[in-house]
């Protein structure tokens, strides 16, 4: 009788995997995601000094809102690119974009040819992030996925801190424009040593069988960016209400076309739909984001008027999140592929209590509670994000783990997107006014944060689905 042999389980320790020959795979993963994940945070601390010299303080807003809207577009076609060339050249090229964009902007005479620099950064840092979670999935085995997704997780984190004190550096000791050179020199660096690497990640589609590249539906995934996150930047009722409606309208065009589309797909079966299990993790992931927008977008503002505390405390106050994200991801990085389901409950059921937790104790404090639950929202998105890729990917298609992965990405930007305007909308109807008196600032808090639990009730019901077997 034939006995069977048993494997010895993989060593999953951190020694063992910063050990391993993934380190360089590790490396690459980590600076792609830090690219795009600084850029923003310097982009802030350096605009001051920018409009100074540029002018264009009507075009701010636009600075943001473009690098949006490219990095949404080129991280839903990073899996399409993928499929058809492979992981290295789409990604080196990718670098060499942002690398191009900034600079384009370091070099900028005027605001309009920095917003085009910010364009290109915007292609090239949301196909990188992509592309990061694509080979995050690709060039680490399934019980080191965790560990890559934790180191991914403290980039993240580390960007939070290190990026406003980059942008400040170069503003106080140097020029703005070094900031730009600094970020363009690491792009490059990046870009050709991922064209030096020999794992390039099969493609499955031959290019010369591959359909048309699907110009029509990015145009209609701009547009709907464009218009919901341009429905931020009006102070007209009818404005922003004509842009919300108009912009989901184009998304949905936008899902129906996608979804219709055979080998040119961009997106996996059915997303942000909760009748397949990854289109359901798409909308969880959607509704969470979008839930956790209003403390980034308002938290400061709030904790200065209602705690009297510093600008700088605020901000590092809203930077626990990502201090928490990187160390729960950290810490739980061990676990098991058999308890993927529940660390993803686990994480997604701290974001909801941390959601109610702010509603509750914004308007009356203590600091240290504020800090705590930002930690907490912090810490339940780095343990469901750490486990969430090799869960989804755990049974699919091979031909559908690259639009899995890239989807997942790219859900997250999306519900910033939409999340923005929605939070945005809810201020405009409270009434928000910097100049608003204690009592009104203190029940604005609160109804801000409750408006938000209707966003993470959907994404529990999509949680459901997710973990139903």
């Amino acid at each position: 009788m034939a006995q069977s042999i048993t494997h010895p389980a993989p060593n999953t320790s951190w020694p063992a995997f910063l050990r391993s020959a993934h380190r360089s795979s590790l490396a690459l993963v980590c600076l792609a995601v830090w690219l795009h994940a600084a850029d923003s945070l310097i982009i802030a601390t350096m605009m001051p000094a920018i409009l100074a010299d540029l002018g264009g303080a009507h075009l701010v807003a636009w600075s943001f809102t473009l690098y949006l809207v490219a990095s949404i577009t080129s991280g839903a076609a990073s899996a399409l690119l993928t499929l058809r060339y492979g992981l290295r050249l789409p990604m080196s090229l990718a670098a060499a974009l942002f690398s191009l964009g900034c600079l384009l902007s370091a070099l900028a005479p005027s605001m309009p040819v920095m917003l085009l620099g910010r364009l290109l950064q915007g292609f090239g840092g949301g196909a990188l992030v992509s592309f990061g979670f694509i080979a995050a999935r690709q060039l680490f085995p399934a019980h080191f996925i965790p560990k890559a997704m934790a180191s991914v997780s403290t980039a993240w984190g580390a960007s939070a801190f290190i990026g406003p004190l980059l942008g400040g550096g170069f503003v106080e000791y140097a020029t703005w424009r070094w900031g730009f050179v600094a970020f363009a020199a690491q792009a490059l660096a990046l870009s050709l040593w991922i064209a030096l690497q020999k794992t390039d990640g099969t493609p499955t589609e031959h290019p010369a069988e591959a359909p048309i590249f699907p110009w029509q539906r990015l145009l209609l995934l701009s547009l709907s960016v464009l218009l919901v996150a341009a429905s931020g930047l009006t102070s007209s009722p009818l404005t922003l209400t004509l842009c919300l409606l108009l912009g989901s309208l184009s998304f949905l065009m936008f899902l129906h076309r996608d979804a219709n589309s055979t080998r040119s797909r961009m997106f996996p079966r059915q997303a942000f739909s909760l009748r397949t299990r990854n289109g359901a993790i798409m909308l969880l992931l959607l509704c969470f984001t979008m839930a956790t927008v209003a403390n980034e977008i308002y938290g400061a503002l709030l904790m200065v008027k209602l705690h009297a505390l510093s600008p700088l405390q605020a901000g590092y106050i809203i930077a626990c999140g990502a201090i928490g994200w990187s160390l729960s991801a950290f810490a739980t990085s061990n676990s098991p592929a058999s308890r993927d389901g529940q660390m993803i409950a686990l994480g997604f059921a701290m974001i909801t209590v941390s959601i109610l937790g702010f509603a509750l104790a914004f308007p009356t404090g203590p600091v240290w509670l504020l800090t705590a639950i930002a930690l907490l929202e912090g810490a339940g998105f780095g343990i469901a994000i750490s486990f969430i890729l090799r869960y989804a990917t755990a049974s699919a298609e091979p031909e559908e783990i690259p639009r899995i992965t890239s989807g997942i990405s790219t859900a997250q930007r999306i519900g910033y997107a939409f999340g923005g305007a929605y939070i945005g909308l809810i201020g405009n109807l409270l009434g928000f006014d910097t100049d608003m008196s204690l009592p009104e600032a203190a029940s604005f808090s609160s109804l801000l944060f409750l408006s938000c639990l209707p966003l993470a009730a959907i994404g529990l019901i999509a949680l459901h689905r997710t973990l139903r077997p």
